[in-house]
């Protein structure tokens, strides 16, 4: 088998941490199988490299950031492979560059163009390890990128996908995608498999195993994922087609999103493109608009809900204060306690009364819905954050996610 694992931070947190990575890798390289390994920085070493620059500059260069940054995951790439050689493994590290990931040139937060893999398939064949430096590429006009947040797991899974791998494992703190965070629910149960499109629903709703971009790119090249811990030998999640779930659970999982705020236009001027200029403007801010309600008032006017994450929303005020000058606006108000809670199933498409038993559960509890936003496999809900832990709680016992 050709399998691509991944290590985040956590697990090559310090020297010690890399030696029992070198040790996990070994054991899959005895098997016989071809292993590609990529690596994330040491953990905390990004942050300390973001520390050195602000010394410097509140505002530096993107393009030198990204040099600076890439120094990271190089660091632990060759680290790994020196104890690999050690252990005597053939082990050969690289850089984004020499792995052929080629991106566009969006410092700081760049997109995979392509992967040439012809470097790696060299040194397969020359039955080496080995080793990548994630997070990275050379873009096309030949200057060192970074991927953003999230970026090894985008590069993980891009180069599984370049080499048809058999595998790409992402091994992490955890041991796999549960049912809802375990930290708010003991009962919560960890799946053996899930949906491309579940984990891509779970991933945007608040879940924070895997980053959406890294599924989203796994669901197109057809990757088989599996998410697991690198501190014991349990096995983890699956994550590939819905064909392959014989059995498809009504609802796979429950998200919490607490990094949300709301933000309410009162009095909009009831006039064609008002919306449109509103939002575009919005859009070409980069804030990201998420649920949004609309209602038409009886004095010629209309009211506009939306929410946005809580750190675009200063950039949203700033905006919706040039509306409010200009008069197309006569009134705003925001709040940051709220939460946002979903539920997810691809069981849901052939199943009535999903929702209805949501918001009964929700009733049931006392607990006030001000927002309400669907699709074919989720609900998701806007409450006050004050309720958000005994909403997760309530929704995972009505829908018996335990068994």
């Amino acid at each position: 088998m050709l399998i691509v694992q991944k290590f985040g931070g956590t697990s090559v947190g310090d020297l010690e941490r890399i030696q029992n990575v070198a040790n996990r890798v070994s054991e899959s390289k005895k098997k016989g199988d071809k292993i590609v390994v990529v690596v994330s920085a040491m953990s905390g070493e990004t942050n300390k490299l973001v520390s050195y620059a602000d010394n410097y500059s509140k505002n530096p260069n993107r393009a030198e950031m990204d040099m600076l940054l890439s120094s990271g995951e190089r660091v632990t790439a060759s680290l790994l492979s020196i104890a690999l050689n050690e252990m005597g493994f053939s082990t050969i590290s690289m850089s984004g560059e020499r792995a052929g990931i080629v991106t566009d040139t969006a410092h700081n937060k760049a997109r995979i163009e392509e992967i040439n893999p012809k470097n790696i398939e060299d040194a397969l064949a020359e039955d080496k390890i080995v080793v990548i430096a994630g997070f990275q590429g050379i873009s096309i006009d030949g200057y060192v990128t970074t991927l953003g947040r999230g970026g090894s797991d985008l590069s993980a899974v891009a180069v599984a996908g370049a080499l048809k791998a058999d595998l790409c494992e992402i091994y992490t703190d955890v041991s796999g995608i549960y049912t809802t965070d375990p930290r708010i629910e003991p009962k919560a149960k960890k799946l053996d498999k899930i949906s491309y499109e579940e984990m891509l629903e779970l991933a945007s709703l608040g879940a924070k195993v895997l980053q959406n971009r890294s599924v989203e790119m796994a669901k197109k090249l057809n990757v088989n994922l599996v998410t697991r811990t690198s501190f014991s030998n349990e096995e983890g999640t699956l994550i590939t087609k819905e064909k392959y779930i014989m059995e498809k659970p009504l609802v796979s999982g429950i998200a919490l999103d607490k990094n949300q705020a709301r933000i309410s236009l009162m009095g909009v001027n009831d006039k064609p493109g008002i919306a449109s200029d509103i939002f575009n403007k919005l859009a070409q801010n980069d804030v990201n608009i998420d649920m949004i309600i609309q209602n038409k008032a009886h004095d010629g006017t209309t009211n506009i809900d939306f929410t946005v994450p809580k750190n675009d929303l200063n950039d949203a005020k700033s905006i919706v204060d040039d509306f409010l000058q200009n008069g197309d606006i006569k009134a705003d108000s925001y709040n940051e306690k709220i939460c946002k809670v979903s539920i997810v199933g691809v069981g849901m498409k052939s199943h009535s009364g999903v929702a209805a038993k949501a918001f009964t559960t929700m009733a049931n509890q006392n607990i006030n819905i001000s927002m309400i936003s669907t699709s074919e496999i989720k609900v998701s809900m806007v409450i006050d954050e004050e309720f958000a832990e005994l909403a997760v709680r309530s929704l995972h016992d009505a829908y018996e996610l335990e068994k």
